[in-house]
């Protein structure tokens, strides 16, 4: 049985201690400093959130809330799918994270409570966490972007996306992996999968010109179109607004919907966008305190559950 590419349940955490982490700006320069205190900071990262889970549950997709840690200080907490993964039979991974303040996210027992509480099924936890002691990372479907129903996992190497973790995770849940390198325009690597490129169930929304090695760029190409894929190309500009990182997902009633960020939204061309449409309802999200300070966007928000 093929496994789903779509679901209608996301689990999102609550943004508590919300700021700049100086830890993982070193590799991400999607993350600013701005005006303001701590304090105001927080608070409009706790709006942009509710808003976030009140818009998404009105589209008919199930919000799970998982609250933020009490005892430690998580910045990023905001960004669950950097730490957890659900797949359609249950299995639920952990992954091995490069900054250490962000490696006290993980919530694994108070996770599976939660999904199981809601009806969801958990039958085993494969727990990569342990990898750090060897440096090796994989920050789940932000170092994943998944092909799910053709079993393809593709992957950008960076300092968050170790090449020994990515095949080591491939092995264990049978997947063919297409590893591959993509720039910014300084040079600098990205530090996402995730910024790059989103796949959906009949299209792929990628930064082909980010990907500098003429190779690696007719791997990645040729291995969407194998799988169907409809490919809507991004210039290097464009996800610099977080136009790759999206999400399709469905409602409870069957319909699909595409998640982004009003930032993506507005820096998609008309013809892009229409394109999009085909394959779904756009839902735009306001957060531009949780782009411009934390670096990541709609899709980081979101842990799909299976």
């Amino acid at each position: 049985m093929r496994d789903l590419q779509l679901t209608h349940t996301v689990v999102m955490v609550s943004p508590n201690h919300f700021g700049f982490n100086p830890q993982t700006a070193e590799s991400n320069v999607f993350q600013n400093h701005v005006t303001g205190s701590e304090e105001e900071i927080q608070a409009k990262a706790q709006a942009e959130f509710k808003e976030a889970v009140s818009k998404i549950e009105k589209c008919g997709i199930t919000v799970l809330v998982l609250k933020s840690r009490e005892d430690y200080i998580t910045p990023d907490s905001i960004f669950p799918n950097n730490w957890f993964s659900h797949h359609s039979d249950g299995e639920l991974v952990i992954y091995p994270m490069l900054a250490p303040n962000r490696r006290a996210e993980r919530q694994a027992e108070k996770l599976k409570n939660l999904l199981e509480a809601s009806g969801k099924s958990v039958p085993k936890i494969i727990d990569l966490s342990n990898d750090e002691g060897q440096a090796c990372f994989l920050e789940g479907t932000g170092s994943l972007v998944l092909d799910r129903e053709d079993k393809i996992a593709y992957a950008m190497e960076s300092p968050r996306t170790v090449k020994a973790e990515f095949d080591k995770w491939c092995q264990i849940m049978g997947y063919k992996g297409v590893l591959f390198h993509a720039y910014d325009s300084k040079g600098f690597s990205i530090y996402h999968t995730n910024v790059t490129m989103s796949i959906g169930k009949e299209y792929a929304v990628i930064c082909l010109d980010s990907i500098k090695d003429p190779i690696e760029r007719e791997v990645v190409k040729d291995s969407l179109i194998m799988s169907g894929k409809e490919i809507i190309e991004l210039s290097i500009d464009q996800i610099y607004k977080y136009c790759g990182n999206t999400l399709q997902l469905l409602s409870e009633r069957g319909s699909s919907k595409i998640v982004m960020s009003k930032t993506a939204y507005d820096g998609f061309k008309l013809s892009q966008l229409e394109k999009l449409k085909k394959y779904g309802e756009i839902i735009t999200v306001e957060i531009p305190e949780i782009e411009t300070v934390g670096g990541g966007s709609a899709r980081c928000m979101l842990a799909e559950v299976f």
